[in-house]
């Protein structure tokens, strides 16, 4: 039977924002905590390379969500898309003029920007677990989805995950979640695009912006469904009697916990010098650089160290 022509908008000045699921082929929860943060750095570094936002994700043990806008490709300068390319394949490597079209063609296709993603994570998992074969299963689905209310009600559904599958009580506790990465990471390097949907989370005031998003996922997590777990009626009380603001107390816990999940926090100087003991451990070639802690000035952390 023939695939059916996956459904692309391909009007020029257009973006459109695209719901992408995609589930392994293996068996169980293959994807543990070291995966899941390696599928988060891939998506990261190819989201940078291609005309895409990510305005939300969730990494779970058998497939992961994104949620992402695509810029077509005549809103893509001739710049931009040699830009693009030396990130992809370093600033030494000569720009082929003759192709100038065929990279803006690719850095403005979902396909494109999702088989790089799952190849490279493929590669990554089989020289890891020293195996060979099919990681992912079926070709990838995706979804096209309206801005404004419904982009709201998808990002959300997406940040809820981990609530549903009874993993987590609150979203942002997740670590491998927009939501959970917003607030435990402060967005850092600005991964994910502020745009959340509806107006009312829009504005300059990324402050007020979470905090009217965040109430949306609490009342939506609240709402009870057949089989799965839900935020409950005293979390959702206690979040609203707070007007779902978060504490500096609060929010100096969820980063502490995303940092010190990693392998080594302190002064650049320690992650460094400590780094520089371990490094032979890294299955990267490159040097692990130290990310700097946003709220606590002088502090950085680096990835984990345990199963490399």
């Amino acid at each position: 039977m023939p695939r059916i022509p996956r459904m692309v908008v391909t009007d020029t000045g257009q973006k459109a924002a695209y719901h992408v699921i995609s589930r392994t082929a293996l068996d169980g929860l293959p994807f543990k905590r070291l995966e899941k943060d390696e599928l988060v750095r891939i998506i990261r570094r190819f989201s940078a390379v291609y005309a895409v936002d990510v305005v939300g994700y969730a990494i779970m043990g058998s497939h992961f969500h994104l949620l992402v806008v695509v810029m077509p490709g005549d809103m893509v300068s001739d710049e931009e898309v040699i830009r693009r390319f030396h990130l992809l394949y370093g600033e030494g490597v000569m720009f082929p003029e003759a192709r100038l079209s065929d990279y803006r063609e690719r850095f403005s296709s979902l396909s494109a920007y999702i088989k790089d993603i799952k190849q490279t994570f493929s590669n990554f998992y089989n020289r890891r677990k020293k195996r060979k074969g099919t990681l992912w299963g079926e070709r990838f689905k995706s979804v096209i989805v309206q801005d404004g209310n419904a982009l709201t009600n998808c990002l959300a559904y997406i940040d809820l995950n981990a609530v549903r599958a009874g993993i987590v009580k609150r979203p942002e506790e997740y670590r491998w979640c927009s939501l959970g990465y917003r607030i435990q990471s402060g967005n850092q390097e600005d991964f994910l695009s502020a745009e959340l949907g509806t107006p009312e989370f829009g504005g300059t005031d990324s402050a007020t912006q979470l905090r009217s998003y965040r109430e949306f996922v609490y009342h939506v997590g609240a709402i009870e469904k057949r089989g799965k777990a839900n935020i409950s009626k005293e979390i959702l009380e206690k979040e609203a009697a707070a007007d779902f603001n978060l504490p500096r107390v609060q929010r100096f816990r969820y980063r502490s916990r995303y940092f010190t999940d990693s392998g080594i926090i302190g002064s650049r100087a320690f992650v460094e010098t400590t780094y520089g003991m371990f490094k032979d451990r890294f299955q990267t070639r490159r040097d692990k650089i130290p990310e700097a802690i946003e709220g606590i000035d002088g502090m950085y952390s680096l990835k984990r160290l345990e199963d490399v």
